[in-house]
């Protein structure tokens, strides 16, 4: 059987109370998840968990239950229970991919699916101040952090300020392309985000199963008051999150009260 010490080198233990017993084992099985284990580390079964904290099989199901629907630990059927992969921090500024990863100390992969000069759809050429049937690049590439797939993402970009775009190493930062090749910095970006199902195209690129939760980010940036980039990007679920620093106030006032923030 299986027995799991806290970092003290001491099993925790679960003592008759007012606090439920599922309530106890959640809490020692919470400071596994967060502080003991890495990601991706088994944990007991259900037999050897009741067996070692002298509980019902009914009262470990309970508790496992409730940490799986917090995302803390994932169910891998057919071979048990496992602590989940930690979602990264989505803090709402303008950033490249490349330096956000970087800055959390995850090496950044970048995989280029297809690229195009096209006409895009009305929506992005609208976005992008284009005239109607006025080609653009678009852009299809695959992020990853430390070898695993995080985002998709398709972009459209502004040929008239990025002469020459598709010729350049694409698996770089693109912002850092845009810097170095065409003296253009992006100062401003509107962003919108919200959730939906994986297509089965897009799951087969992250490598997770068809339905699975997706963030979506559509971000449209300009650089000296012209439209640079409108991108969308799917990150996986599991994996990212959004953090946001609400303040009380006006919801009718400033300039991106109808629209979020920037990231």
């Amino acid at each position: 059987m299986a027995v799991f010490e806290g970092a003290s080198g001491t099993p925790d233990r679960i003592v008759d109370g007012p606090k439920p017993k599922h309530a106890q084992l959640r809490e020692i099985l919470r400071k596994l998840a967060q502080q003991d284990l890495p990601p991706g580390s088994p944990i007991p079964s259900e037999r050897d968990l009741a067996e070692q904290y002298g509980v019902s099989r009914l009262t470990v199901r309970a508790a496992v239950g409730q940490l799986v629907a917090e995302g803390l630990l994932a169910r891998a059927r057919g071979r048990g229970t496992f602590t989940a992969q930690r979602r990264m921090e989505a803090q709402l500024y303008l950033e490249s991919f490349t330096d956000d990863m970087r800055r959390r100390g995850h090496e950044p992969g970048t995989e280029v699916l297809s690229h195009s000069r096209d006409v895009p759809p009305p929506a992005a050429a609208t976005a992008l101040g284009l005239e109607p049937n006025e080609p653009a690049y678009r852009l299809f590439r695959l992020r990853r952090a430390d070898g695993t797939p995080l985002a998709v993402e398709r972009g459209w970009y502004n040929p008239r300020r990025l002469p020459g775009l598709l010729d350049l190493d694409l698996t770089r930062s693109l912002y850092t392309l845009m810097a170095e090749h065409f003296g253009v910095q992006l100062s401003h970006g509107r962003q919108t985000v919200w959730a939906e199902a994986a297509d089965r195209d897009t799951a087969r690129l992250l490598g997770v199963r068809t339905g699975s939760p997706v963030l979506v980010f559509r971000r449209i940036s300009t650089a000296d008051g012209e439209s640079i980039e409108d991108m969308t990007s799917w990150y996986r679920g599991d994996l990212y999150q959004v953090t946001m620093q609400l303040d009380r106030g006006d919801p009718g006032s400033g300039p991106l009260s109808a629209h979020g923030g920037n990231r």
